[in-house]
């Protein structure tokens, strides 16, 4: 769970030296705390109290990362954990900040958040760093405050630049002089790269540290912590150029937090019966009940318990509200506000890259991905359900090849594509609570999308790809199998054939008049007819032919018959 902010923070005090190389009058640690963020700093002011694991929670990760941290002989200089939004990525960059610190290791340190406008752009990183190296070795700051005085539009210039002249120079400089560079303190933290300003911008940071910061004659072990979003995903992947050199450690596959979470709902619970002087105002069953519905989101328990927690309130009727709440109109309880506001924020970020694309120009991010959502469930149609393999529904909506992968690209935070017993592809949600928001008009706002748009939006589709399949209708071979389709096309074409007159009969799809009329004029249904010619269905014929009549006879009427 993300922590309190406070914005617009003082810089720590000027200190002002004597003119460096060069003779300018500017001094030039002077200038790097001007470009510094204090409120990323893992003990900012500006993060009172934050998030951080419990003694006895996620021990199984905190014990990898830590070993990872102190094994200074391992091959790999960085280590990249990602994890799905509210895994509790930055709980855990907070306890690995303060055991490093209490162990004397920890460089430097730098959370990052997009609610806090000092800390949501890359550009305060490097100097922040340098910041912090410097403050703990004399030599190492005059190093730093002399390369700023020598130039002082290093601010100005690439990450790659900035990162060699305040950070891998001064330590080379510094090595130089005698000093043991393994005594320095060496881990450098990066919480939270996912929040940043700009893709490319967070792309030029890890590629900045895999040029400057990743060599051995540097002491660095560097730890980024983020959602799998494009720019660390990317590099990550098979060909990627952090692939080989980064120790990954991927929280949604690995580690279950659903015991952690149930012993911080009991231990919280608890202490909120002593305050209330009432140990059994909850029950075993109540934190099973929440667990369960926090689907391993550890931001799920910590935004429940918040909310519980809240002075002047009473918990036995806050929790009651949680585990029984359904939304109806005018209600002023909002349990899930927390989640609600995270989500709301990956989802526009998202609609906002996708329909920027210049080839996805008229299309609607948040319907597209609604369709794919509601296909987890399936299609209810005339007692039947329909689900549909992704790459078959990417088709059928008339997108190019492998449009799935595309309309997630920006939602791995919350999403994933996975293969079911089948072999076949199909969007997994991590959180249940995520598909709730979706389906919750008061929740999700300006994003609802409701089921009853979906299910039309996908009959328009159905119509538009009969119409536009490039078969010769009055030709067809006697077998299906020998259909002149890709067998994907083939089988697609049957589902849109075979599903479009149960869509048509849902009593969700509605003000669908002037699209049928046009399917009916372009000879929709004789080609749909045809097709079941081919493979017979008794049941799906005869609504074939119901419809059929229904619409020529619209058309008789409309033109006058």
């Amino acid at each position: 769970m993300r922590d309190i902010h406070y914005h617009e923070a003082p810089h720590p005090p000027a200190e002002r030296g004597d003119p460096g190389a060069g003779g300018s009058s500017i001094d030039g640690w002077e200038q790097l705390l001007q470009k510094t963020a204090p409120n990323a700093l893992h003990n900012s002011k500006a993060r009172f109290d934050p998030p951080k694991c419990d003694e006895d929670t996620r021990v199984e990760v905190t014990s990898e990362l830590m070993e990872w941290l102190q094994d200074r002989s391992a091959p790999q200089r960085l280590l990249c954990m990602t994890g799905a939004a509210g895994s509790g990525k930055s709980c855990l960059q907070q306890t690995a900040a303060e055991k490093c610190g209490s162990s004397n290791i920890l460089a430097a340190s730098f959370f990052l958040s997009a609610q806090d406008a000092t800390r949501n752009t890359i550009d305060p990183i490097i100097p922040t760093i340098a910041y912090q190296l410097g403050r703990e070795n004399s030599t190492l700051k005059r190093f730093i405050k002399t390369a700023i005085e020598k130039d002082s539009l290093i601010f100005h210039q690439s990450l790659v630049a900035q990162m060699t002249a305040l950070i891998v120079r001064p330590v080379e400089d510094l090595g130089a002089t005698g000093a043991d560079l393994k005594s320095l303190p060496y881990v450098i933290l990066i919480d939270g790269l996912d929040e940043a300003k700009g893709e490319d911008r967070q792309a030029e940071l890890l590629t900045a540290i895999r040029q400057c910061l990743l060599t051995p004659d540097l002491p660095f072990r560097i730890f980024i912590a983020s959602r799998p979003e494009w720019a660390i995903y990317t590099a990550l992947q098979p060909g990627g150029h952090l692939r080989d050199m980064a120790y990954r450690i991927q929280l949604s596959d690995k580690y279950n937090a659903s015991a952690d979470m149930r012993r911080y709902l009991q231990r919280r619970f608890e202490a909120i019966g002593v305050r209330i002087n009432d140990p059994h105002w909850f029950s075993q069953a109540n934190i099973e009940t929440l667990v369960k519905a926090g689907s391993g989101q550890f931001i799920y328990v910590a935004t429940v318990y918040k909310y519980i927690s809240a002075r002047r309130t009473t918990p036995r009727a806050r929790l009651d509200a949680v585990l029984t709440w359904t939304p109806r109109e005018g209600q002023t309880i909002r349990p899930f506000e927390a989640l609600d506001v995270l989500y709301h924020s990956i989802l526009s970020d998202a609609k906002e890259a996708y329909e920027a694309v210049d080839t996805h120009e008229g299309r609607d991010f948040v319907l597209l991905f609604r369709v794919y959502h509601v296909n987890i469930g399936g299609f209810q149609t005339s007692g039947t359900t329909s689900q549909y393999p992704e790459d078959l529904l990417s088709v059928l909506l008339c997108s190019e090849a492998q449009a799935e992968e595309t309309l997630i690209s920006d939602l791995r935070s919350l999403v994933a594509l996975k293969m079911d017993e089948r072999g076949k592809t199909r969007l997994h949600l991590y959180h249940k609570s995520f598909s709730d928001f979706l389906e919750e008009p008061s929740r999700a706002k300006d994003l609802f999308v409701p089921e009853s748009r979906v299910y039309v939006h996908l009959a328009k589709c159905m119509m538009r790809y009969i119409i536009e399949c490039p078969l010769n209708f009055n030709s067809l071979p006697t077998k299906w199998e020998d259909v002149s389709l890709s067998e994907l096309h083939r089988h697609c074409l049957w589902c849109a054939v075979r599903d479009l007159p149960r869509f048509l009969a849902n009593r969700m799809v509605t003000a669908l008049d002037d699209e049928v009329v046009g399917f009916t004029q372009k000879g929709g249904w004789q080609k749909v007819d045809k097709v079941f010619l081919l493979d017979r269905d008794p049941e799906a014929a005869a609504v074939i032919k119901k419809l059929s009549t229904k619409w020529e006879q619209c058309l008789k009427r409309m033109r006058g018959y």
